[in-house]
């Protein structure tokens, strides 16, 4: 998985007889600190960000520009600021000025009575946060789960800030059915998160599918006849053979235009050209987003469905927060007020992955079902992909705009596990042939409603609620979280002034 490098440094005294004694100290606290990251910043295929550490406790002038120099030269784009002593606060700026004045600062430091940690950090801190510098603080002792717990969720804000800044986002065939919502508003986004997006016509797929290997579209149908074996509910009509190899086509053309046109994230309009003249895109979006498809493991490919710019967005940056995980893509369909239960499901982009959360897809495919496209709404043809995800925790989250301003809204909640009576009655209301999430939210339907941007909402497993505040916080999107977790939220000093 992409990522930015991440330079740790520390400040300290100018005087000498003050950094001679203390500075074998210091230096063995930013090593511990990196170590310690090292351990906890694994991503789902294995890799991590690169740390780099300041060859020097910065103790001057020279020497901070030298350290803000190597971080610069490593590339590092996030910047973590120990602090365990007493420092001269005027040296930041050497240090941050030739790191670069734009990359997000993390102040860390020690609570420790015998090393006033705190005291160069509020002083240090407080000399950029005058300067309008948007920083972030954290105090706590590096044994510590939760203090420890809190950098790696601004970590995985940061890179996910730092690495989405220089991707571009493939747009294929523009905003959907005339959802505005899903159009990719340029501007905001380019200021907020710097990425542009470059948009496709269809019919580029359509040709780029005549072009892919036939040996590899039947490798592919081998594989899903073999992972679902009688749950692939071949119909004769909407569903056949050769309906769900063009959908296997159309996810090798995608993924060869992908590569080809150097996207990390992209969006597929589907309706109406694809699903009238040529198939489904349930198929394709499940395997782009998968961690794995006939060939092995892979890196989960965000794909929205219906090019939803603004949910690809979101999807993204859940993604790097998780530390490459799958996400998951809904429309906002069905509350039921008796059982307090959100039924989201969409003919679209749910990873198979959810069905089971394991890396093995034949435990997910157990679960999961092929089911003719509904001819009402996709005439081509093709497959649906239907099961209800796994339950446990999770963030749901989307990104939207206010009169041009950038906001995300933010939520915890859970997928719930129901009889099987209960799901089929609950699945019958909306579409037993699409997949479905069981959400119980950690906010009221009253509070959802108000604030929620649009139709669809995004999910990843776990608990990356502070880790989407930060994101949002470094980024100047404005997070709207709900629920208890807002209520605790602790608004920046650059929302108060």
């Amino acid at each position: 998985m992409r990522s930015t490098p991440i330079g740790i440094a520390m400040l300290n005294d100018e005087r000498k007889h003050v950094w001679e004694k203390n500075n074998p100290m210091n230096m063995k606290v930013v090593q511990k600190w990196a170590q310690i990251l090292k351990k906890q910043l694994k991503n789902l295929d294995g890799s991590a960000p690169e740390i780099v550490i300041g060859s020097e406790i910065i103790t001057s002038v020279r020497t901070a520009q030298k350290v803000g120099e190597q971080l610069s030269r490593a590339n590092c784009k996030s910047v973590i600021m120990c602090y365990n002593v007493w420092n001269f606060p005027y040296l930041v700026w050497p240090f941050v000025n030739s790191v670069g004045c734009h990359v997000p600062i993390l102040s860390l430091s020690n609570n420790n009575g015998e090393y006033p940690g705190n005291v160069g950090l509020l002083a240090t801190d407080g000399a950029l946060r005058q300067a309008g510098v948007r920083t972030h603080r954290i105090v706590g002792e590096m044994d510590d789960a939760g203090t420890v717990t809190k950098v790696v969720d601004w970590i995985r804000a940061a890179q996910a800030v730092t690495t989405i800044r220089n991707e571009v986002y493939g747009l294929y065939g523009g905003h959907s059915m005339g959802m505005e919502t899903g159009f990719y508003h340029l501007t905001p986004t380019l200021k907020s998160l710097g990425t542009t997006a470059y948009q496709i016509d269809q019919l580029w797929l359509v040709e780029k599918m005549k072009t892919v290997d036939e040996k590899e579209v039947e490798r592919g149908f081998r594989w899903l006849g073999k992972m679902l074996g009688d749950r692939i509910l071949y119909d004769g009509k909407m569903l056949t053979p050769e309906t769900l190899k063009t959908q296997i086509r159309l996810y090798l053309a995608m993924e060869k235009v992908n590569e080809e046109q150097g996207f990390d994230f992209c969006g597929l309009k589907g309706q109406r050209e694809l699903t009238e003249y040529v198939c489904l895109g349930d198929v394709p979006e499940m395997l782009m987003n998968d961690p794995y498809d006939w060939r092995g493991c892979k890196e989960p490919t965000v794909c929205a469905t219906e090019a939803d710019a603004y949910a690809a967005l979101t999807m993204q940056l859940m993604k790097y927060v998780s530390g490459g995980l799958p996400t998951l893509f809904m429309d906002v369909r069905l509350y039921h007020p008796d059982k307090d239960l959100w039924d989201w499901c969409n003919s679209g982009n749910h990873a198979s992955w959810y069905a089971a959360q394991s890396m093995d897809p034949k435990e997910n495919f157990e679960k999961v079902h092929l089911h003719p496209a509904l001819e009402f709404y996709f005439k081509a043809g093709g497959a649906s992909v239907e099961f209800d995800a796994k339950p446990g925790e999770m963030t749901f989250a989307r990104l939207g705009l206010w009169d041009e301003k950038p906001f995300m809204a933010i939520m915890r909640g859970e997928s719930i596990a129901l009889s099987e009576a209960e799901r089929r009655a609950i699945n019958a209301q909306t579409n037993p042939t699409w997949p479905h999430v069981h959400a119980r939210l950690r906010c009221s339907f009253e509070e959802f409603l108000a604030v929620f941007p649009c139709n669809h909402v995004l999910g990843v497993t776990g608990n990356r609620v502070r880790a989407l505040t930060y994101l949002c916080e470094i980024a100047g999107i404005a997070p709207v979280v709900l629920g208890g977790d807002g209520t605790s939220r602790i608004p920046p000093i650059w929302e108060r002034v």
